[in-house]
């Protein structure tokens, strides 16, 4: 995110979706279309991997994965050579910001309805300061093991599904303002909604959902509500992420966010746990954002709540 201003309930369902994408049928019922399964649940250690991954190429590449820099496009060619091998049809988008060329990633799923575009994306670059392990790794390592749960899947959505990785949102949502700009009118209306993951995984969470898009906000307030954990309407990062561009061409948006720099109140510390009068995220924009600075816990409900997400909004 750019600089700021000062034991599941649903287990049974899962077994029983994972039944019918393998088998297509329930105790010899008849064949069930794909658009009736529920999402598989994402395996946090992969995403995990992923955020190892990051770090090294961070390590080394001068600590860091930002606009410009080397470990950029590094981050870039991990996710594009995953997306490529899981059979994704990939494109990299160049631009240039601040006299230093930078890349989209975007992969799109075969088939669907092309017409209806559900569209998932993520910041890839950090900052200078630090490898950006929460900010924005957790988003884009989320993002990534989804589409890969997509391929293991084959899933076959009413809707075509799309995700993109962009660079230098730390400079203002430049990649994502780029690509939106470039979209002809027609190809910006068929974006049926189009979700951001900036931040997921901090270390004193929260849970935030975008107050954007009614019909999204449900799709991820009943997920919450299904674990047993309330949300907020998210405020910190409004009009400071990948969301803003699509959200100001008039695209329905919506996504997850576990906080920033804002400090944790008692009243959240109650309802989510961890310690209030500390900032959700004490390493944001610094070199400690490393794969230390990551809740397990946070990153792993806001992981199946984006996968449960795309499913339900493509089906």
């Amino acid at each position: 995110m750019k600089l700021s201003v000062p034991g599941r309930a649903v287990a049974a369902a899962v077994v029983a979706a994972t039944t019918l994408l393998t088998t297509g049928s329930i105790a010899g019922a008849a064949p069930v279309s794909p658009a009736a399964a529920a999402a598989p649940d994402l395996p946090v250690a992969n995403v995990k991997a992923h955020l190892a991954q990051l770090q090294s190429i961070a390590t080394a590449n001068g600590g860091n994965r930002a606009h410009g820099r080397t470990g950029y496009k590094a981050s870039i060619d991990y996710v594009k050579a995953k997306l490529d091998a899981a059979g994704f049809t990939t494109t990299l988008q160049q631009f240039t910001s601040s006299g230093r060329t930078g890349y989209n990633l975007i992969a799109d799923w075969p088939g669907g309805d092309s017409n209806q575009v559900v569209m998932t994306g993520s910041h890839l670059d950090s900052v200078t300061a630090g490898p950006g392990i929460n900010d924005n790794g957790s988003g884009s390592a989320a993002v990534l093991e989804t589409a890969l749960a997509v391929s293991r899947a084959q899933y076959k959505p009413t809707k075509h599904l799309r995700f993109a990785w962009w660079g230098a949102e730390e400079l203002g949502m430049v990649g994502s303002r780029y690509y939106v700009n470039n979209l002809s009118s027609a190809n910006r209306s068929k974006i049926s909604g189009y979700l951001n993951f900036d931040m997921i995984g901090s270390p004193n969470p929260g849970y935030f959902v975008y107050d954007d898009d009614p019909a999204i906000e449900k799709t991820f307030k009943d997920y919450f509500t299904g674990l047993g954990i309330a949300t907020e309407p998210e405020t910190e990062g409004d009009g400071r992420s990948d969301h803003a561009p699509f959200k100001n061409a008039g695209i329905p948006v919506g996504g997850l966010f576990s906080g920033a720099d804002y400090v944790k109140t008692t009243a959240q510390a109650t309802k989510w746990g961890g310690t209030a009068g500390r900032p959700f995220d004490r390493c944001y924009h610094s070199s400690c954002d490393t794969t230390s600075n990551i809740d397990d816990t946070a990153l792993d409900r806001n992981g199946d709540a984006l996968a449960h997400a795309v499913w339900a909004l493509s089906s």
